[in-house]
């Protein structure tokens, strides 16, 4: 049996998806906490929906809505890791509009829930830092 050869894509279309991608993940990574759809993205870097949808799917090989959890669970990792908001607070900065949507979606994506991972991060933290004393502290002695 003899297999056909896979059609490759065109320079143009290549550079055209390569473009739309960029655009729209530019789009995603300054405004993941207002409510961003397909659709609006689209219509923003001039394109058609399906046309968005080939590029995530070629060009970043995933999907609109992954890379915005993606990119909304990052920023809430790094925002429940200073410790001045609350999991509502960060729920509401990266775009959720219900907490309890958020927490079930942090859990699916970090596997912890918002508060646990607050808590692990925080202790990882003091940990880290009695490192540092504690390293400073040997080496004083070791000069002495």
């Amino acid at each position: 049996m003899r297999i056909g050869r896979v059609p490759t894509q065109r320079p143009t279309t290549i550079r055209l998806r390569t473009s739309l991608f960029q655009e729209a993940t530019d789009i995603v990574d300054h405004e993941f906490g207002s409510d961003l759809s397909l659709d609006e993205i689209a219509r923003r870097v001039a394109s058609s929906r399906r046309q968005l949808q080939r590029a995530y799917a070629e060009i970043g090989h995933t999907t609109f809505r992954d890379h915005l959890t993606r990119v909304r669970m990052d920023k809430a990792a790094a925002l429940l890791s200073g410790r001045g908001l609350t999991v509502r607070e960060v729920a509401h900065r990266v775009g959720y509009r219900q907490p309890a949507q958020f927490a079930k979606a942090f859990r699916r994506h970090l596997g912890v829930a918002p508060s646990d991972y607050r808590t692990d991060s925080t202790r990882a933290e003091r940990r880290f830092a009695r490192g540092l004393e504690g390293a400073a502290l040997n080496g004083a002695a070791q000069a002495a």
